[in-house]
């Protein structure tokens, strides 16, 4: 036998005594399903893999479209107000200067405060509930379409409730097998379980904020949600192309091929939130595959940042209309990638991966309350100083993504060390949090 594989073989006892060994402290699952977690350990990489595979495709198929719709209807919620200043919202209310810019920062004070307790609650009660409640919402009585839209966004929070799942073990879509499964898959990677309550919501939180990690990461939200701010007034920066108000909104109605009359003659123009839409379904899928966060997020960011600077350099039509398309498709894009990023580099304990998904959610959309003032009306129609900010900001964020990078190759080399001198004196390796044998950090 060669060293090498003597060494794979080792190795894999290792795992399947710390998963068999774990099983005994598992309270919370009844003898028949520490079974299966014993039967589960024992196979091999090609049946894990398989049924892996199998237990996705299916959660996938479950979850995605209802979770799709739901931030589909949150964000054409939240948008109204962007939207709403196309018509005459300005001049129905009185506003004039920064009326507006204090309008929408305001509208995101609700969003900070909410985000840590939020997080903290939803490891206290069932999700599939908290999510329903947070996505029904009172609907105003001012006009027709806001009514309409809200009763749509009402009817998929009520049907939320009943169809989201909970934890991979009620899960009553999945058989009992595939329940088991599901949860050793957790156990397997990063030594998690459902288990929710093992511990406090203040140790959660205390566990945070002792990570300087969560410092770093939270700071890339905050600056990739910043070089986002252009969204608020994406009607307004897409209407310095010259288009009236019912096709400057159409412009920017996502996943349409719309068409405009531009001197007599239709021309198709392919709106930039599909085009965003592709990207990040593209970018999300391959940064998946290869394993990757920094690199992509650092190329998308690029993007943003040249599509800033070509819309505050130039007037032309042509120039400013690419622009448009670039500024969303990179920093959106970006974000996609950002928040399972952080999710996946704080896997453990469960308090501790939402308190530091609600602490870089809390702090990063503080952006948009002081962002708003980077795109005032006496700055069109270039936006210089919002779009000359936002190009910097965006080269920040690439910056940023790739100091992560060598930091988590680091700590993933503190790992393998451990682990190599674990295996040298036959005991098990300890890692930050209890983390499983084999964790590594993505970057």
């Amino acid at each position: 036998m060669t060293n090498d594989s003597k060494d794979s073989t080792e190795l894999n006892e290792i795992r399947t005594s710390i998963d068999k060994s774990s099983i005994k402290d598992l309270d919370n699952f009844n003898q028949e399903q520490a079974a299966y977690f014993a039967d589960f350990a024992g196979k091999d990489e090609e049946w894990v893999e398989y049924r892996n595979k199998k237990l996705l495709r299916k959660v996938d198929a479950h979850l995605l479209p209802l979770l799709v719709l739901m931030y589909l209807m949150n964000f054409l919620d939240r948008n109204n107000l962007s939207q709403a200043r196309q018509g005459t919202l300005e001049a129905d209310l009185g506003m004039k200067g920064t009326d507006f810019n204090l309008a929408t920062s305001i509208f995101f004070i609700g969003y900070l405060l909410m985000q840590l307790p939020s997080n903290m609650i939803i490891t206290r009660v069932r999700p599939s509930l908290y999510l329903a409640a947070a996505t029904t919402r009172i609907v105003d009585s001012a006009d027709i379409p806001k009514i309409i839209e809200g009763t749509i966004t009402i009817a998929i929070g009520l049907c939320a409730g009943f169809l989201l799942p909970d934890y991979p073990a009620n899960t009553r879509w999945l058989g009992e097998e595939e329940r088991a499964f599901a949860a050793w898959r957790l156990l397997r990677d990063i030594n998690e379980t459902d288990e929710t309550r093992s511990s406090s919501v203040w140790d959660g939180i205390k566990m945070a904020l002792k990570d300087y990690r969560l410092y770093l990461f939270t700071l890339l939200q905050h600056m990739n949600l910043l070089s986002q701010t252009f969204q608020y007034f994406f009607p307004s920066i897409v209407a310095t192309l010259g288009f009236g108000n019912i096709e400057t909104l159409l412009l920017t109605v996502p996943g349409k091929q719309i068409s405009e009359v531009c001197g007599g003659e239709h021309t198709n123009k392919r709106p930039v939130w599909f085009a965003t839409f592709l990207t990040s379904v593209i970018v999300t899928f391959t940064a998946a595959k290869t394993k990757d966060r920094s690199i992509h997020i650092i190329v998308l960011m690029l993007v943003a940042a040249i599509g800033n600077a070509i819309a505050t350099a130039t007037t032309s039509l042509g120039a400013r209309f690419f622009a448009m398309f670039l500024m969303p498709m990179g920093a959106i894009s970006a974000f996609t990638i950002i928040v399972p990023w952080i999710a996946n580099s704080f896997p453990r304990p469960m308090v501790k991966r939402s308190a530091c998904v609600a602490i870089a959610n809390m702090i990063g959309n503080t952006a948009s309350a002081y962002g708003s003032y980077m795109y005032p009306s006496s700055a069109a129609p270039q936006y210089i100083p919002g779009g000359s900010a936002n190009a910097a900001i965006s080269v920040c964020v690439a910056l940023m993504a790739l100091l992560l990078r060598v930091l988590h190759q680091r700590e993933n080399k503190k790992l393998e060390i451990a682990e190599q001198e674990a295996a040298q004196s036959g005991e098990a390796a300890e890692t930050q949090d209890r983390r499983g044998l084999g964790f590594r950090y993505v970057y």
